[in-house]
């Protein structure tokens, strides 16, 4: 779906809170590597944007919430995975706006968890280059923070939740098993599935069994309606 300049600058006007300078690389972040490979997708500033959204939710976590160290590392681990940053995309309609190639759009790439994580960061990023850290921080502040009080039930581990969910009906502890490994030592791509009694089995994917593991509970809660 194309969108124009100014249809662009509008939305992120009013849902990012910025005006860019550049559009382009506005548009940069919300280009999917099956519409544009290498620079032209989002893939470089998704990089960035990891980073930069660790940092900012560290520091805001860090002075407003008087908390162990243990109990920080959680909440930042939860905010930054994929499932609360793709929340916040589809928050701000990111969905309609994400530039993707047409098979791709027809099986639902634009709307899974992976791909709006990873437009998310990509749009942490945008703004981090083009208005600096003050505009990336607020916005950041703005939409992560929001999480804590919408939807505090995205926060918990979903491990944790699935197996409390498992063993409070009596269907045994989950069960977690490597289907598949792709890539490099240095770069793997892990799939596990886990299975519950009683319920189809769910896929997650990871760049280690930790991450895949989670991605998987987290697609089996989905179908459970959790």
């Amino acid at each position: 779906m194309s969108h124009s300049d100014a249809d662009l600058a509008d939305w992120a006007r009013t849902r990012l809170g910025h005006d860019f300078t550049s559009i382009a690389l506005l548009r940069r972040a919300l280009t999917h590597s099956s519409a544009s490979s290498g620079p032209g997708s989002y893939q470089r500033l998704e990089f960035l944007g990891d980073r930069v959204l660790g940092c900012a939710v560290a520091a805001w976590l860090y002075a407003d919430h008087d908390e162990a160290e243990g109990r920080l590392t959680a909440r930042l681990h939860a905010l930054v995975e994929g499932p609360a940053n793709a929340a916040v995309a589809r928050s701000l309609g990111v969905t309609e706006r994400i530039v993707i190639e047409h098979n791709a759009r027809a099986k639902g790439l634009h709307q899974s968890d992976n791909v709006l994580g990873d437009v998310a960061e990509a749009l942490v990023a945008a703004l981090y280059l083009d208005g600096g850290w003050a505009v990336a921080d607020a916005f950041v502040r703005r939409e992560w923070a929001q999480l804590l009080v919408d939807r505090p039930r995205l926060l918990a581990d979903p491990k944790s939740r699935l197996q409390e969910w498992a063993l409070k009906r009596r269907r045994g502890m989950p069960v977690y098993a490597v289907v598949d490994r792709q890539g490099p030592d240095h770069a793997p791509r892990f799939t596990i599935e886990v299975s519950v009694r009683g319920e189809a089995p769910a896929r997650g994917e990871g760049s280690n069994k930790q991450e895949a593991e989670k991605a998987a509970a987290v697609a089996l809660l989905g179908t459970i309606g959790e």
